[in-house]
């Protein structure tokens, strides 16, 4: 039995906090001193009991071997997630000023949302998954319920653990937050648009075709 709380984790270091905001500078733009803090140290927690790094050595695909960028890493998508999720946000909040809209929840969600990614993506978890799926299931978690974990566990807000909890089909089977719908809805539509502007592997292919995306070529 693979006992969770029994792995070995690499010590997290000023080095590590100072790389996750290397990677992830959108970051410095949450307001709340303690949120931004949080949102560092979950990510240090996830790569500290990875194989990966940092954020930016993580694939840049949705799931495991599914929908790859050609050109990028995970950080790309998070950061476009968040740009993308942001413009939505101030676009209703400038419509009117009465819609209530938590801007650094909106940030903080796209920017953690992928956290249980080094999880489902360490080549070592996907082994042992692979070598007997009768016994640990394939994966055991998928990326946004340990995403969930890891964020209760770094003392994040419930309103953070429900955003990575919920941004993917799991949160089929519950009523989303506004702050989750908004980065649901920017996650999904950035794969989407990276799709149809040609930026994901031939691999993706046959899935796009299934949602009626067809791939721009690329200038040459």
């Amino acid at each position: 039995m693979n006992f969770l709380d029994r792995r070995q984790a690499r010590a997290i270091t000023h080095a590590m906090r100072a790389e996750v905001m290397e990677d992830l500078p959108e970051l410095a733009q949450i307001g709340n001193e303690e949120l931004r803090r949080k949102c560092v140290e979950v990510w240090c927690l996830a790569l500290a009991e990875s194989s990966f790094a940092r954020v930016s050595d993580i694939p840049g695909e949705s799931n495991p071997r599914q929908f790859a960028l050609k050109r990028g890493d995970q950080a790309t998508h998070l950061r476009g997630v968040t740009r993308i999720a942001l413009s939505i946000a101030d676009e209703f909040a400038a419509m009117d000023p009465a819609v209530r809209i938590n801007r650094d929840l909106v940030i903080a969600g796209g920017l953690t949302h992928d956290v249980g990614k080094p999880w489902e993506f360490d080549a070592a978890n996907r082994a042992r998954w692979a070598g007997d799926p009768s016994a640990t299931g394939l994966p055991s978690l998928r990326h946004p319920v340990y995403g969930a974990h890891l964020c209760i566990a770094a003392g994040l807000p419930e309103e953070l653990a429900h955003i990575a909890l919920a941004h993917s089909f799991e949160g089929e089977h519950l009523i989303r937050s506004l702050e989750c719908l908004i980065v649901q809805r920017a996650d999904h539509l950035w794969w989407s648009i990276a799709g149809g502007c040609g930026l994901l592997q031939p691999s993706s292919d046959a899935i796009l075709e299934a949602r009626k995306i067809v791939p721009r070529p690329l200038r040459g």
